[in-house]
């Protein structure tokens, strides 16, 4: 299962800091994946989660709500820090057309995850980074493929804890690992951050990425 990657467009986009200068990064979220992410990368960076509402719109589409929310959170922290460029994500977990959130307790994570046990679903991330009054953000959409599990290994899996504060009751980047049989996509999008679509966006705002720290984009190097 796919879904066309989005990307909104403003008409222009223009750094308020000079060419060549490294700007003020905030993350918008308290994910330690995010953060992590981030790091492996090389973009300093400071984590303030943005407090939003995430519940899902009457009739929302889970690709425009993830999208919706991702713009939300960075939009939330740029009006605070205008100086600054802000990154946003929200990633969601879909299978029959349902979104599954974080699990409210153990009854329902196992739930979720016998749900996902021999099936494909879909996760889709979307990330916007915002800045100047700007806000330009994207959807990666990855298929996932649980192996079969057994009604033990779920509990067992699920009595690890790792569930409870992640989309869909599993992370890809621990336990949840050798529950995967399968990933078609962007592997970074089902931990949380599609850090190639979300570079790309920050040189759509005019910052240029080297392999270390984020700069503004010197004229001609875009």
């Amino acid at each position: 299962m796919s879904s066309p990657k989005l990307s909104r467009m403003a008409d222009s986009a223009h750094p308020s800091t000079a060419p060549g200068t490294l700007p003020r990064v905030i993350l918008a979220s308290q994910s330690p994946r995010r953060r992590e992410l981030l790091a492996l990368i090389g973009i300093p960076h400071e984590v303030r989660p943005a407090d939003v509402d995430e519940s899902v719109h009457p009739d929302e589409a889970p690709v425009p709500h993830c999208e919706r929310l991702a713009r939300y959170k960075a939009h939330t922290l740029a009006v605070q820090y205008p100086d600054a460029v802000v990154i946003g994500s929200d990633t969601i977990v879909v299978i029959d057309g349902d979104i599954l959130g974080k699990p409210g307790d153990r009854a329902e994570a196992i739930a979720m995850v016998t749900r996902l046990s021999g099936r494909t679903h879909t996760v889709f991330t979307a990330v916007a980074v915002a800045h100047g009054g700007v806000t330009r953000s994207g959807v990666e959409s990855v298929s996932v493929t649980f192996r079969t599990l057994d009604a033990a290994q779920i509990a067992a899996y699920v009595d690890t804890g790792e569930p409870m504060d992640k989309a869909g009751a599993y992370g890809i980047q621990g336990f949840g690992a050798t529950n995967v049989e399968r990933i078609d996509g962007d592997y970074f999008a089902v931990m949380g951050l599609p850090l190639g679509r979300m570079v790309a966006l920050l040189r759509e705002l005019g910052f240029a990425y080297a392999y270390g720290p984020l700069t503004t984009a010197v004229q001609g190097a875009r």
